[in-house]
């Protein structure tokens, strides 16, 4: 699905200033009915695989939105309660002017961290800041596609969370 949906080739310049031919628009498979419960057991498998058992998943909007809700949902059906969050580009002008959605109180819960596509890892690294912020205790961090752009690197040893992926570029084009 993530080749023939979301894969594109052209010319593209990314979020992270770079220039690629390739350019991967995972929201276009996240999105779709079909795609959510795979992408849910396929990412709740990865976090097995590495031993993460969070509270709750979620990530900077949008790239994360349909991924941890897929999450959320799926988790049900494995006899557990994974909840989803959001985490705002910007703080509400108006309300509680919260930058992050979806928890009551998120002061010392487990989560993962979640992204579409990583390249630089740029978005997964705010992500990840503005939990720490919120206290929440970030257990590691998981894209659907990673560019191998110097995500890891940056993710694992400039921000300490470690880093994981459930697709690596190479595998899609």
């Amino acid at each position: 699905m993530l080749r023939t949906r979301s894969v594109r080739h052209g010319q593209f310049t990314l979020v992270s200033g770079q220039t690629s031919e390739w350019y991967i628009d995972a929201k276009l498979t996240t999105c779709t009915a079909r795609a959510m419960p795979l992408v849910g057991r396929l990412f709740l498998d990865k976090m097995a695989e590495r031993g993460w058992a969070p509270d709750a998943v979620g990530g900077l909007t949008m790239g994360a939105d349909a991924i941890a809700a897929s999450i959320a949902r799926e988790s049900l059906e494995r006899g557990m309660a994974i909840d989803s969050f959001v985490i705002r580009k910007e703080s509400k002008q108006h309300g509680t002017k919260k930058l992050l959605e979806g928890m009551i109180e998120p002061a010392g819960k487990a989560v993962v961290i979640l992204d579409d596509v990583c390249t630089t890892g740029g978005s997964t690294i705010v992500a990840i800041e503005r939990a720490r912020e919120a206290g929440l205790t970030v257990i590691g961090a998981l894209c659907l596609v990673d560019r191998e752009m110097g995500a890891e690197v940056n993710i694992e040893e400039q921000h300490h969370c470690p880093f994981d992926r459930v697709f690596r570029f190479r595998e899609l084009i």
